[in-house]
């Protein structure tokens, strides 16, 4: 996306620092992105089906996954 000229402000708000204009735009560029995912996955769902459970990851290992990322969780940890 291509950086956005200056401009002023709407009336009643307060003007944001180039940098921060910078920071706002690439977050909404990241949550765009995270966005196009979440709808692609629920069209391939409409359009055939929910997977098998068998198939799946139990949502226990993708939650201690996080919590592993997020250093929540020593080693493996399980949490109960």
């Amino acid at each position: 996306m291509s950086e956005a000229a200056p401009q002023q402000p709407a009336p009643g708000r307060d003007p944001l620092s180039p940098e921060a204009a910078a920071a706002v735009r690439s977050y909404a560029g990241r949550e765009r992105a995270r966005t196009n995912e979440l709808a692609a996955v629920l069209e391939d769902i409409a359009a055939n089906g929910l997977p098998r459970p068998e198939d799946c990851t139990p949502w226990e290992e993708l939650r201690d996954a996080q919590y592993r990322r997020l250093g929540v969780l020593d080693h493996g940890a399980d949490v109960a």
